[in-house]
């Protein structure tokens, strides 16, 4: 049986009234003590889930939120209501943990029961802000219930460890557990965690561990659920995407050369970040797949710095030239395509020579996209030992690099063009939707609702630094949302049908009324139960 709803009668009819019933007098004067509960009843609390960090800590956190909601606990955005903060760490950036710092302050100062995952707990689990908290490890976020069970009685547990079959690492937790998604529209796949690389700066390591990568039939039959239940973008993410099947003998073009095979027309597949060294031996058939008119056109290729020497010191495995050689084929070859790279201000044996074969970088290529970063020394890392450099100059070079890098207008040669885009997303401010052509580029249409999750002609009409603007030609191919989510609501889950999410959106049944039916099926299961084994 797939779904506890299969054992639920229609919702009861409460219509007629019960003149029979009668309220029971108690004596006011008797002093009503709630017994304490010897353990937690689902579907009274409510969780308030935040997450930092990328888009494989934010698919973990809408895993996390779909087996709470599937267990009847009520997934929140509002904190100060919630009885629970679950908090998804980041160890990337200093700033990433002092958010969380920061969020485990407040929620203590409120009283809240608090529940560490992600990064920082896992890499770090002695950390001193998050001594006796209760902590779900990276590969652990399927016993997630468990933890906040535990939690919201008082207890502190923590669960680590890695999901093995003998030595061999796993990619993590099933990718078929319910799943609550932030945006109903976009499915993120984790294909693999970890990665083969030793780098002197990264801390993510330590928490993510060594490659681990799921099997590409686990991969494929989630993608086909999830465009069954309404998706139209999915998002490939790991860490290191390149290095993808490394582990168990499969590469990265065979997963994706089966996974195109299964995207409906009118969806999109949007490949995560790869670092250089794995890509290289795949060029071509990246080429074709990332040419295939259901792939964007898109690839986030970090470079970190362009001077060998510090490319050296960091331990990324590869030079400036190969980089560029990566760079030149696919544009060669898959024309127009959007190469997107990061960059490290700052690293501790960084010189200015150094620095300037950067910046030679970002004014030949013209990224259209590139993440500008300061160094910062992440504790237990090989380069948090390295001399620093005074910090006033790495605000230089960042702010050289970010002066060099606002003056590109990649975009200002679009203007006339009519492109088709498919719209997934309401616009940061507010007043638009976010549609994304071929090549990934931000495209702001107009706010009507009958536009998201259906792709647009349109026609360029404005250009920004990171944005293009346009006029609405007409509305391509329409896709026809499944009856069973009429209610875009209900498009946010993903997995096993929840109860919740039937019995409380579609039959729109109060959550006591759900209680009460759970409990009616327990008693009744216990009552075969008993009448198996001690009948006369």
């Amino acid at each position: 049986m797939e779904d506890i709803e299969e054992l639920i009668a229609p919702p009861l009819d409460h219509s007629r009234p019960r003149k029979r019933v009668v309220p029971r007098k108690f004596n006011s004067c008797i002093k009503q003590d709630l017994p304490i509960a010897d353990s937690i009843i689902p579907g009274t609390q409510s969780v308030f889930v935040k997450t930092w960090g990328c888009s494989h800590n934010n698919s973990d956190s809408e895993y996390m939120a779909g087996l709470l909601a599937t267990y009847g606990y009520r997934i929140t955005d509002d904190a100060l209501s919630a009885d629970l903060w679950l908090l998804n760490s980041c160890t990337v950036k200093t700033p990433s943990e002092d958010g969380l710092r920061n969020s485990i302050a407040s929620a203590e100062k409120l009283g809240k029961k608090i529940v560490v995952a992600g990064c920082i707990s896992q890499g770090a689990p002695d950390t001193k802000f998050i001594a006796g908290l209760s902590v779900v490890g990276t590969h652990q976020i399927d016993r997630v219930v468990e933890v906040v069970e535990e939690t919201l009685k008082g207890n502190s547990v923590r669960l680590f460890g890695q999901k093995r079959i003998g030595k061999r690492k796993l990619g993590g937790a099933s990718l078929h557990l319910p799943k609550i998604r932030k945006n109903p529209l976009i499915e993120i796949i984790a294909i693999n965690t970890g990665c083969l690389n030793q780098c002197t700066y990264c801390k993510t390591k330590h928490a993510r561990g060594e490659l681990g990568s799921y099997p590409i039939d686990e991969i494929v039959q989630r993608g086909e659920q999830c465009f069954a239940e309404g998706v139209r973008e999915v998002w490939m993410t790991s860490e290191d995407t390149g290095a993808y099947g490394r582990d168990i003998g499969v590469s990265l073009p065979e997963l994706l050369y089966r996974f195109v095979d299964i995207i409906p027309e009118g969806c999109m597949l949007r490949l995560g970040m790869t670092n250089p060294p794995y890509i290289l031996d795949h060029l071509e058939d990246m080429a074709v797949i990332l040419s295939h008119p259901r792939v964007y056109s898109f690839l986030h290729l970090p470079i970190q710095a362009a001077s060998d020497s510090v490319l050296y010191e960091m331990r990324r495995e590869y030079t400036c030239e190969e980089f560029c050689h990566v760079v030149d084929f696919l544009r060669k070859k898959v024309p127009g395509i959007t190469i997107a790279t990061d960059i490290i201000c700052g690293f501790p044996t960084e010189t200015e020579e150094d620095f300037n074969e950067t910046l030679s970088l970002i004014e030949h290529y013209k990224f259209p996209s590139l993440f500008i970063n300061q160094f910062f020394p992440r504790p237990g890392t090989p380069a948090a030992r390295m001399k620093r450099i005074p910090a006033d100059q790495v605000k230089k070079r960042t702010k050289q690099a970010n002066t060099i890098f606002q003056s590109q207008f990649p975009y200002n040669d679009k203007i006339g063009e009519v492109q088709t885009v498919l719209v997934t997303e309401l616009a940061s401010d507010g007043v638009h939707y976010v549609g994304h052509n071929k090549f990934y580029d931000q495209v702001l249409v107009p706010k009507k609702e009958r536009y998201l999750g259906n792709t647009l002609n349109v026609k360029i009409t404005e250009a920004g630094k990171h944005f293009m603007k346009c006029c609405v030609l007409d509305e391509g191919s329409k896709m026809s949302v499944p009856s069973s989510y009429s209610n875009p609501n209900q498009l946010r889950y993903s997995g096993t049908k929840k109860l919740v999410q039937r019995l409380l959106l579609e039959r729109n049944i109060t959550r006591p009324i759900f209680l009460i039916l759970i409990a009616g099926i327990t008693i009744q299961f216990l009552y075969i139960v008993y009448r198996a084994n001690y009948k006369d």
